[in-house]
């Protein structure tokens, strides 16, 4: 008998097919080789995790300024989507199906962490408030950004539709864009990041223009039906202004519900006075995967409620490689080391061992 069947039932997300409702949710995990690269180790990772409905990949740089994290992958080299491939094909053996997340940090940057030269930009010249591992995983404080200019705001938007692209050319099955946390986009979209004077700033209106026309492009680029996005309203991780979320978020999603995308990836962090699921199922027609150390019995609930019409695990995810066995069998789920959530290469990393194991 498999526990909690409502997990279990297959779904289709936009053009993306499901056999089940247990998706990956994005980790970074800081594993990337030179340049970048996705390694062999990272299509191995990824392999074992196939069983679940879908995986979201950590969050992938669509071009070089979007870097702030010590060795995370990109999708703007040819060295990288051939990288990328490999953790496709993996994936896909399996019959699993994989989408990128598309993450761009914005003013989110410890600069050693890149490993070459480049600016820091921003919707304003505002720092990042709190601090961010370096390469050696000691905690500091991030660059100072630049503002932005209007003029460099039309190529912005086309490197990240051309990074949809890539996604697709490595064998990708669709993009995520992360537009939660803190990072470029949720920068648009909070008073706290963007001051700006001109278009894209001010109103809300002009502050979820950004990451609509973001949407948009890679929509044309590649399908609507293959794009989703991440939300995470009241978050202050990275310096976000929390008060009055729904001011912001109800009117980016409504708008969003117009371009006809696969799905809405919301992190719900159970606001005091706003019921997260209820604003976004007044402003969105289309598919909910929803995420916040849910268990089993509290993620099968939300599906059978039809509050959401999937789920994502994070950590659960890595020290339990076979997840959705675990849950449907009622198997008890390992622990990871949180030591090594960063660091140590295969070890923490390839080498948790499945429950039959």
């Amino acid at each position: 008998m498999v526990l909690h069947p409502a997990l279990f039932e297959p779904i289709k997300l936009g053009g993306i097919s499901l056999s089940n409702r247990i998706i990956m949710a994005p980790m970074t995990r800081d594993r990337a080789g030179d340049g970048d690269v996705p390694t062999d180790l990272m299509a191995e990772y990824y392999g074992q995790r196939a069983t679940a409905g879908m995986i979201v990949t950590e969050g992938v740089q669509p071009n070089q300024v979007g870097k702030g994290y010590w060795r995370t992958p990109g999708i703007h080299s040819q060295d990288q989507i051939e990288g990328w491939a490999k953790i496709a094909d993996a994936v896909h053996a399996k019959g699993g199906k994989i989408v990128m997340q598309i993450m761009h940090c914005g003013r989110v940057v410890v600069s050693d962490n890149r490993g070459f030269a480049a600016d820091v930009i921003a919707p304003s010249a505002i720092a990042c408030t709190d601090k961010v591992p370096g390469p050696d995983g000691v905690p500091v404080a991030t660059a100072m950004p630049r503002e932005i200019r209007e003029d460099e705001i039309a190529g912005l938007i086309g490197e990240f539709a051309q990074a949809a692209k890539n996604a697709i050319a490595a064998g990708i099955d669709g993009v995520e864009l992360h537009c939660a946390s803190g990072y470029l986009i949720n920068q648009f979209l909070n008073v706290a990041s963007n001051h700006r004077k001109d278009g894209w700033g001010g109103s809300v209106q002009n502050r979820i223009r950004f990451p609509l026309q973001v949407l948009a492009a890679m929509a044309d680029a590649i399908g609507g039906d293959r794009i989703g996005f991440r939300i995470s309203p009241g978050n202050p991780y990275n310096g976000m202004d929390i008060s009055a979320p729904e001011e912001t978020f109800a009117p980016f999603i409504s708008a969003a519900n117009k371009l006809d995308l696969a799905y809405l990836h919301v992190v719900d962090v159970g606001l005091e006075g706003l019921n997260t699921l209820d604003m976004i199922k007044a402003n969105w027609s289309g598919a909910i995967i929803t995420n916040n150390n849910l268990k089993a019995e509290s993620a099968a609930a939300v599906i059978e409620q039809q509050r959401a019409d999937a789920v994502s695990f994070g950590r659960p995810f890595i020290s339990n490689p076979d997840l959705v066995a675990r849950i449907a069998q009622g198997k008890p789920l390992a622990k990871p080391d949180y030591a090594l959530l960063y660091t140590g290469e295969a070890k923490g990393y390839t080498d948790y061992p499945a429950a039959a194991e």
